[in-house]
């Protein structure tokens, strides 16, 4: 079973903190991503949640470059612990090696490659989506979030000699010379910045080894407690919303699924502060949300689908997750595509 990449809030909150300082409030933002101000209580969520936010984001928004101002204004807090070690590497390279071990702290919806060359290095971003196609709102933010990053361990411009991306300009070219000062290409076959060697081996000013030990342990604690614990809350959920096709999965189904006993599964979920019916409402709502928006199928064959007895439970059910009937969510969604 593959499980589905999630996200730190802390990279979260920098997508709400782009969109407030654009005048948006959050309570708007969340709704029109159909998430709930409970889910700001977690400590991670699943990759689309957080693609649900941009796309809502960029919606709301109405701006070509939001994407690349929310990186733009990356700060030590968007890399949670990850941040103590970056800003204590012995150079940027090293730095991003570290951000390739402890990628997952922040999120691991997509990972990075250094490819190194004689005089320059590539800094490639693979993306790994969940159900929905990442926003290119969240590619741009990468990227312009790697230069952030760069410029703030250095302590200079570290900008780098190339910029690329694989997909289409959202935005004037003006917006992009801004944030990368370099050439920038679109349409290539990767997304990634190309950085001179020299910068990427100069000595960081806050270089310290014996620092960066200290956080280094306390970093990979940290993954191998994210790993134990989130594994079987995402197993499970993932189980969960494959099942979801005409009935309703038990708790019996889902322990003999997962090889425990019914009893286990209660102990288990109890030791990680988790809910079954939280579980499968999560899961329910999001191929509720999907369906909805990205299928022309009527709502009662949805509802079915979905384990409800009769539409009128389902139009309740989905007003309380997104606080919009199946139609008027329908029709924003399409708007959103065509804008």
């Amino acid at each position: 079973m593959t499980l589905q990449a999630t996200v730190s809030m802390s990279w979260v909150n920098t997508v709400l903190g782009a969109a407030q300082r654009q005048g948006l409030e959050r309570a708007r933002l969340l709704a029109a991503a159909g998430i709930t101000e409970a889910e700001l209580a977690l400590q991670r969520w699943p990759i689309d949640h957080i693609t649900r936010l941009w796309r809502a984001a960029a919606a709301l928004t109405q701006d070509p470059g939001f994407g690349l101002k929310a990186g733009a204004l990356v700060g030590p807090a968007s890399f949670n612990v990850v941040s103590y070690i970056l800003q204590s590497s012995p150079t940027l390279r090293e730095a991003f090696g570290v951000v390739q071990q402890f990628q997952r702290l922040i999120s691991d919806g997509g990972r990075f490659q250094l490819l190194p060359g004689e005089t320059a290095s590539w800094v490639v971003y693979h993306p790994r989506q969940g159900e929905l196609a990442f926003s290119p709102h969240q590619l741009e933010a990468v990227l312009a979030a790697v230069v952030s990053f760069s410029r703030w361990v250095t302590g200079g411009p570290a900008c780098p000699l190339r910029v690329q991306f694989s997909q289409g300009a959202l935005g004037p070219l003006s917006g992009y010379a801004a944030v990368f000062q370099c050439p920038v290409d679109f349409d290539q076959a990767f997304s990634g910045l190309l950085l001179d060697n020299a910068l990427l081996d100069a000595p960081l000013p806050q270089a310290d080894a014996q620092l960066a030990s200290v956080h280094r342990q306390y970093a990979a604690a940290r993954l191998a407690a994210l790993t134990d614990s989130s594994s079987f809350a995402d197993t499970l959920r993932t189980w969960l919303t494959a099942q979801l096709a005409g009935t309703v999965p038990t708790r019996a189904q889902a322990a003999q699924a997962l090889g425990l006993s019914p009893r286990s599964l209660a102990r288990r979920l109890q030791a990680e502060g988790l809910s079954f019916s939280d579980l499968l409402d999560d899961a329910r709502r999001t191929r509720a949300c999907d369906a909805v928006g990205r299928s022309t199928r009527s709502f009662a064959d949805i509802a079915l689908a979905l384990g409800f007895a009769e539409a009128s439970t389902f139009n309740r059910a989905f007003r309380r997750w997104t606080g919009d009937t199946p139609g008027a969510w329908r029709s924003a969604q399409a708007h959103e595509l065509h804008t």
